[in-house]
């Protein structure tokens, strides 16, 4: 009993700290994740049926695939988005589709869910000004913002812009 107890405060101790909501939005229901969450929290829920649809189908960009594997050591990755927002849905599982195929470390990535209102609840969103989503955000290992990609960013592709920054990490 007492291992039990132990794995429950273990894994309660490690879970994303986010928030749930339902709002209404041009007549749906619409689930809306706000603070640090996780790619498996989305794709846990049947209700965000557009992550699993979505991954199938993002190819990334070779080139910025190995830029990634390259440099992995060099950064880390906030990327905030709204599980409401078109865009991050289209988005999103993309940026995990070069995220698997680099081989990046998920722990380097910190995915923050906001409201329509571009509020994360945790201060992270008024912290990176964030005012679209998603907003891929890339950091030097010391903090520093080397740069960010919103939304569909130039149009050539968030993994080729991404990559762009990346490889101008020195």
């Amino acid at each position: 009993m007492k291992k039990l107890i132990f794995i429950s405060i273990f894994f309660a101790g490690c879970s994303p700290k986010f928030k749930t909501s339902y709002t209404m939005h041009e007549g749906k229901q619409e689930k809306v994740l706000q603070g640090s969450i996780s790619r498996s929290v989305i794709e846990a829920d049947t209700i965000f049926k557009w992550f699993p649809t979505n991954f199938k189908v993002a190819l990334a960009n070779v080139n910025a695939t190995e830029v990634f594997k390259k440099n992995k050591g060099k950064f880390k990755l906030v990327v905030f988005g709204g599980t409401w927002c078109e865009d991050t849905q289209n988005l999103l599982p993309l940026f995990y589709r070069l995220v698997e195929k680099s081989k990046y470390p998920q722990r380097k990535i910190t995915l923050v869910g906001v409201d329509r209102n571009k509020q994360s609840g945790d201060g992270l969103s008024d912290k990176y000004k964030i005012t679209n989503v998603p907003t891929f955000i890339v950091l030097k290992n010391d903090g520093t913002e080397a740069g960010r990609v919103v939304e569909y960013g130039k149009g050539v592709g968030i993994d080729n812009e991404l990559a762009e920054i990346v490889e101008g990490i020195k």
